[in-house]
């Protein structure tokens, strides 16, 4: 656990990507064999849940420090996090016992499960007491699934490629699928997988950049193709061994949510994997995304769910073909493929093609992509046809052009502290515009796009205009204005505003802006009429 820790609060302390790689890579060498599978897991999202609620864990913790309930809420609205505010009022232990390795420690923890209350507090407790100041830390964080850190699954990718002498693309692709750190081991899983081993496991899927300058910079245009950026669930639709398998790009198995496209596993091939989008479709036309999130997240897939928000998947790009892995295949021999594959398929409203468009000149693609709202996309693909199906976000043969963001100016009214290297530091922020009876009504919240000098000078303002505190969140006096970019709009019953926003950042600080001059609802509305 003490390797581990220090790993931890490593990581957490630079913002540097080698320093992140070679953390994760002296990790990955010297760790004992049984903890490499569980800090595997945690990095790539597999955390097994344990119910311990975080009020008595409050609690328990105030009672050993003995300090009164108001005490520790202050500390916690100070530090900004539970775990860590946990972690630095209990009193120090001196006399450690020997040492639990982190594999041991998550066996500890799985007995909380069938535990009762008072069981639990006495697990909790006894763990506290036979760890240091940062194990509680890291040990709190593993409680309470509030495991987060600046590490992506491409930096472990490369830490492990690096420390095992194999192909990030192997890597990437052993990780992927359905597996779980208590039925594995690091080295079944890493060291003497075969690509092959599992009939269900998808292809790490290739991600594009956003567009960098002209288009003319990316040369003769008849080197690109273009297709319509389509807004759903990035997906692979698998079928092997007379089995169909859905897994999305967030690495989750999605079969059983989408019983239409199970027809996939009578019309396409054995040894076929397809790359594409799971979109809401009728009518011969993709919906709104809006439509589509009446589905995710669900449990149960109802009949009424299937009628309102019928689902299709179209097809971009194939990476299986007749059971070859054929992604070093140039794109536009992939796009053949995938045609020929189509058109040997008898034509349904399930299983569609992802239409390339027809352009001249960058400027007739400049002037088509103005029409991407109307046909219900965010922009355009641009892929190099002669381009590999590559593992991962990386330039050059794939680009993503989207459309500029829906945008509002708003006012900052509500903030709250943000996590790791700015836990100290109020960047989670709450907007609002004015409504008919000069009330600020709040419609999003928003952490990104200040710079870091930015951050700071708000954070000064916050620390000098609160008005009110609601545990970790502050009211602020309304005066500062900022610009609010969003993806996407719909009515929402859920939301005070009765609006609801899709991906919302923060486009610039309106300082040239008085408070009164920020947008209405009225504004928000007028563009979800336009854009419904």
């Amino acid at each position: 656990m003490k390797l581990f820790s220090e790993l931890f609060l490593n990581l957490d302390r630079t913002n540097k990507t080698n320093d992140k790689i070679e953390l994760l890579k002296e990790y990955f060498t010297i760790a004992p064999e049984e903890d490499k599978i569980w800090a595997l897991a945690l990095f790539t999202g597999r955390r097994p849940s344990f119910k311990v609620n975080s009020t008595q864990m409050q609690q328990w913790a105030a009672s050993i420090a003995q300090i009164p309930d108001w005490l520790f809420r202050e500390s916690y609205n100070s530090v900004g996090d539970l775990g860590e505010t946990i972690s630095l009022v209990l009193p120090q232990n001196e006399n450690l016992p020997a040492e639990r390795s982190l594999a041991q420690w998550f066996d500890y923890l799985n007995q909380l499960p069938s535990m009762s209350d008072e069981e639990k507090k006495n697990l909790v407790l006894n763990a506290w007491k036979e760890l240091s100041q940062h194990e509680i830390f890291v040990f709190n964080k593993l409680l309470m699934g509030s495991f987060r850190i600046g590490v992506s699954q491409t930096l472990v990718v490369r830490a492990i490629a690096e420390a095992t002498n194999l192909e990030p693309s192997i890597i990437a692709h052993r990780l992927m699928g359905k597996w779980l750190p208590s039925d594995t081991t690091f080295e079944n899983l890493i060291l003497k997988a075969d690509e092959n081993d599992n009939a269900s496991r998808p292809f790490p899927f290739y991600l594009a950049y956003a567009i960098e300058g002209d288009l003319a910079d990316l040369g003769p245009e008849h080197d690109w193709i273009a297709e319509w950026k389509w807004d759903g669930i990035r997906s692979q639709i698998i079928c092997r061994n007379n089995e169909l398998f859905i897994w999305t790009r967030g690495e989750e198995l999605a079969t059983d949510k989408f019983p239409e496209l199970h027809v996939l596993k009578s019309l396409l091939p054995d040894g076929t994997v397809l790359d594409g989008e799971i979109v809401t479709y009728r009518d011969g036309k993709p919906l709104p995304f809006n439509v589509l999130q009446t589905r995710i997240g669900r449990k149960n897939v109802t009949k009424s769910i299937l009628e309102s928000a019928p689902v299709a998947f179209i097809a971009y790009d194939i990476l299986e073909y007749n059971g070859e892995d054929i992604r070093n295949h140039p794109q536009l021999l992939r796009r053949n493929k995938l045609e020929l594959l189509y058109n040997q398929i008898p034509q349904n409203d399930i299983f569609k093609l992802s239409e390339l468009l027809i352009f001249n000149d960058w400027n007739e693609l400049k002037e088509l992509h103005t029409h991407s709202r109307e046909n219900v996309a965010e922009g355009f693909m641009l892929k190099n046809k002669h381009g590999s199906y590559q593992v991962g976000r990386k330039k050059g043969d794939w680009w993503k052009w989207k459309v500029d963001p829906l945008s509002i100016d708003a006012v900052l009214i509500y903030a709250q502290k943000g996590h790791g290297r700015r836990a100290e530091l109020f960047t989670d922020y709450t907007f609002a515009v004015w409504d008919a009876d000069d009330k600020l009504i709040p419609f999003a919240k928003a952490y990104s796009g200040l710079t870091d000098k930015e951050i700071a000078q708000v954070d000064h303002f916050i620390r000098n205009n609160t008005v009110e505190k609601f545990g970790p969140v502050r009211t602020v006096t309304p005066q500062l204005v900022f610009e609010i970019g969003f993806e996407g709009i719909n009515a929402s019953s859920r939301h005070k505003s009765g609006i609801a926003v899709r991906f919302p950042r923060i486009l610039r600080w309106r300082k040239d802006k008085p408070v009164k001059e920020a947008d209405s609802l009225q504004n928000l509305k007028g563009i979800l009429e336009t854009y419904k």
